[in-house]
């Protein structure tokens, strides 16, 4: 079906290996020429992946965008080759992609609770530093049509600090996926920068201020409802995560919802925020994966995440592909209940 152009904005959650879930989202919105992108927010391992649809774009267009994605993914996956994170032979056999019964996981997880990161790894050393480089022309990001925004949480003032297309390194996406427990925090213009996912997982503000699109996809990765009570303490600590790192995304989804039910002047900036319509690709495919698997980066693994993000991704569009650009097709009202 032919449909006229449409500028959309993409929100890109942060989760280790589990980013390449989103890797299969765009790569399936971009096979639609219909979907033009505005802007991208990120964080964390969606930072990696804005930035480097960003820069394929830059002159391959979406095709050289999914062209750049793959690249980076299986650069990623040949450095893991080499980690001393594998899963273990009986979780290979049964088909499970977690590294919970890896020795040296287990070992680094208790590790990483007493011993600090710049003991365990005092030269700072993140395979990722070369990877980004070698895939993504930082320099030129700034040409790009496509606004990026890339979230990183400033250690000593708690606070977010979103970086723009110019602004964007290396350091400043290995600072959005800056783990506290396992990496040093990055050091950019003097300033100690920490994962981004503590204060945006992703941040909506400046594809709400900086964008002409009112249509803005969420690729979520972190479960925001997980049934059950988690009783083990592996379990109790990777529902933590998911809902530490969900936290300040739905903050800011419910006052889109708040300021949908509030008058408003025209021209106010609170009418901006109320015009805005959400949308959300998501799996329930992510609520059997733990937080070890975030760290399992076996190209098998990357490319079933793939092709589940390209299932959703098309589930999403069959189900919702006129919605955008006329209303919400993600539910905001339910994030008020309670509230």
């Amino acid at each position: 079906m032919n449909r006229d152009a449409l500028l959309i904005d993409l929100a890109l959650q942060g989760g280790g290996s589990h980013g390449a879930f989103t890797w299969g989202v765009l790569d399936r919105l971009l096979e639609e020429p219909w979907l033009r992108i505005d802007g991208i927010s990120g964080t964390s391992a969606g930072a990696m992946n804005a930035a480097v649809l960003v820069h394929g774009y830059l002159d391959g267009g979406a095709a050289g965008a999914r062209a750049a994605l793959e690249t980076f993914w299986w650069k990623v996956s040949r450095a893991a080759l080499f980690s001393p994170f594998q899963r273990g032979p009986l979780d290979v056999l049964l088909g499970r992609w977690t590294l919970d019964h890896s020795p040296l996981f287990v070992a680094m997880d208790m590790m990483a609770r007493v011993v600090s990161p710049y003991e365990l790894n005092p030269m700072g050393a993140n395979p990722l530093q070369s990877i980004l480089a070698e895939t993504v022309d930082f320099s030129r990001l700034g040409e790009s049509t496509i606004k990026l925004f890339v979230t990183a949480t400033n250690v000593r003032t708690g606070r977010g600090r979103v970086f723009r297309n110019s602004d964007v390194t290396p350091d400043v996406l290995l600072a959005s996926a800056c783990l506290p427990t396992m990496f040093q925090a990055v050091e950019i213009d003097g300033e100690p920068y920490w994962d981004g996912g503590y204060s945006g997982n992703p941040t909506i503000t400046p594809l709400v201020r900086d964008c002409a699109s009112e249509d803005t996809i969420l690729v979520q990765i972190n479960p925001v409802e997980r049934p059950g009570t988690p009783r083990s303490a592996r379990d109790i600590l990777d529902r933590l995560n998911e809902v530490s790192f969900n936290a300040v995304l739905l903050k800011e989804l419910r006052m889109i919802a708040l300021l949908r039910k509030m008058a408003r002047p025209a021209e106010d900036e609170g009418a901006r925020w109320a015009a805005m319509r959400i949308h959300r690709v998501a799996s329930d495919a992510m609520l059997d994966l733990g937080y070890s698997s975030k760290l399992n980066a076996e190209w098998a693994f990357l490319t079933m995440l793939r092709d589940e993000g390209r299932k959703a991704a098309d589930a999403f569009l069959a189900a919702h592909d006129e919605d955008l650009g006329r209303r919400s097709s993600f539910d905001l009202d339910a994030l008020l209940e309670g509230v």
